[in-house]
């Protein structure tokens, strides 16, 4: 069982990092790149809005950085480090 939850926290991480990726990307609405971005937006806001709201965007320059996956990830990836290890 307890492996299964590492699958799991694994796998979305894998989902995050995508939906990283393709926030670098624009693409027209009817695309299935488009497509793609909201279900992950989909799997991934739920956890990613709540550290949003705790760890504002960090303006550089004249743009916003979200560092809410970057926080996700790392906590996901010590909770994984605490479990097998």
């Amino acid at each position: 069982m307890l492996r299964f939850i590492g699958v799991l926290i694994e796998i979305y991480i894998l989902l995050l990092i995508g939906r990283a990726l393709l926030s670098w990307f624009v693409a027209s609405p009817s695309s299935g790149v488009a497509k793609l971005d909201r279900a992950l937006a989909a799997i991934t806001e739920p956890v990613l809005k709540p550290v949003r709201q705790v760890i504002r965007p960090v303006r550089i320059g004249g743009a916003y950085l979200d560092l809410s996956i970057l926080v996700v990830v790392i906590v996901a990836q010590i909770l994984l480090n605490t479990l097998f290890y």
